[in-house]
């Protein structure tokens, strides 16, 4: 799937006007300051219903006005499009209808991002792994987001009695739940996290082929793997009482990337670092689409950045293979000649300036 044509009204400084797309690859250029990430955070919005740039929605919004509106449609034939206003009429509609849940969007689209706020996944803590494998989860295995949402709430019962210091049945009902959850959890993340380890080793051949054999993706459940959950919290009852929270368990997942044993933010350059990202997103990428009837679109912010020209030819290469409609970013010209293809029909160039997107001869 692909996004043909998108539509804002009132988002960040963007025009409001319709601009059509490549179903390959979208090429946009600009100086800083001039749209393009704010291009792709349209994008991104309507795929997540939130910014990868700022956690106040409203931020989105031009100075004076009090909503914006996003719309795309698909190869798929779908229009799909959200208004968010300052005054709460939140609405979502898919060809026109209007939906309640922000989920229905994400049925029909899927948008993956790599921006310089991607190193997170290193060092921003468990979190930011969580939600990277989670985002995953949610479109291959698609029985997750309902075992989540079980999940989430089981977990607010339990801490709600740790909390609260109680120690009678009601702890240990729950305790039973979030036992059988986390469990369940595990084994298909786990599962998830197997096939990633295999697809994103052919990324890394492409991408990073001197350190590829050293790389390993380690797997941690949120509780000791030798150990039944049940004797974790049994052992540690009166720790997590204390706390008031529980402190093991399927919300505490994890997964760490190393080299040689070492986390590899500590041993890979700041671009090998970058190159490893776009293999993690490449897999993930694959995963969605061996399951999924709606392939992911990649969002790539500012490819110039960290990537060298060296780099920047083997990521052309794995842009032959990932077979996904992507947008890219650059300040200059010069940053996207290695990923430009011969045949002008499988690409087109777009120009940034002042919020406006035109075509660009090359």
């Amino acid at each position: 799937m692909s996004v043909v044509d998108l539509t804002t009204s009132q988002f960040r400084n963007l025009a409001s006007e319709k601009t059509l797309f490549h179903t390959n690859l979208n090429f946009l250029v600009g100086d800083n300051g001039s749209g393009k990430s704010s291009f792709l955070e349209a994008l991104f919005y309507i795929a997540h219903g939130k910014s990868f740039r700022t956690s106040n929605v409203s931020n989105l919004i031009v100075n004076g006005a009090d909503k914006f509106v996003v719309s795309v449609y698909t190869s798929n034939k779908t229009r799909l499009g959200i208004e968010f206003s300052l005054l709460g009429n939140n609405v979502i509609k898919i060809d026109g209808v209007s939906q309640n849940k922000m989920s229905e969007l994400a049925k029909n689209i899927v948008v993956q991002i790599v921006t310089p706020e991607s190193f997170k996944m290193f060092f921003g803590g468990p979190k930011e792994r969580r939600k990277f494998v989670d985002l995953g989860m949610f479109h291959v295995e698609h029985n997750f987001s309902e075992l989540w949402k079980v999940f989430s709430k089981t977990l607010k019962q339990r801490n709600a009695c740790l909390k609260r210091k109680i120690v009678d049945q009601q702890l240990a009902y729950w305790t039973e739940e979030f036992c059988r959850l986390s469990e369940a959890i595990a084994s298909i993340r786990k599962s998830y996290v197997d096939n990633l380890k295999i697809e994103v080793n052919s990324w890394l051949a492409i991408l990073l082929p001197d350190v590829t054999e050293d790389i390993t993706v380690q797997y941690q459940q949120g509780w000791n793997s030798k150990k039944e959950l049940s004797e974790v919290l049994a052992q540690n009852i009166e720790k997590e009482r204390e706390r008031g929270f529980s402190l093991f368990g399927a919300q505490k997942f994890d997964i760490r990337f190393l080299i040689g044993g070492v986390a590899i933010e500590n041993k890979l350059s700041r671009g090998q670092q970058k190159l490893f990202l776009l293999a993690l997103t490449f897999a993930q990428t694959k995963l969605i689409e061996q399951v999924n009837r709606v392939k992911p679109i990649l969002l790539i912010d500012d490819i110039g950045a960290e990537l060298d020209e060296t780099s920047r030819k083997a990521m052309s290469v794995a842009l032959t293979k990932v077979d996904c409609q992507t947008f890219i970013t650059a300040i200059e010209l010069q940053a996207l000649h290695p990923l430009i293809p011969n045949n002008n029909n499988e690409f087109k160039m777009f120009h940034v300036e002042h919020g406006k997107i035109s075509i660009k001869s090359e």
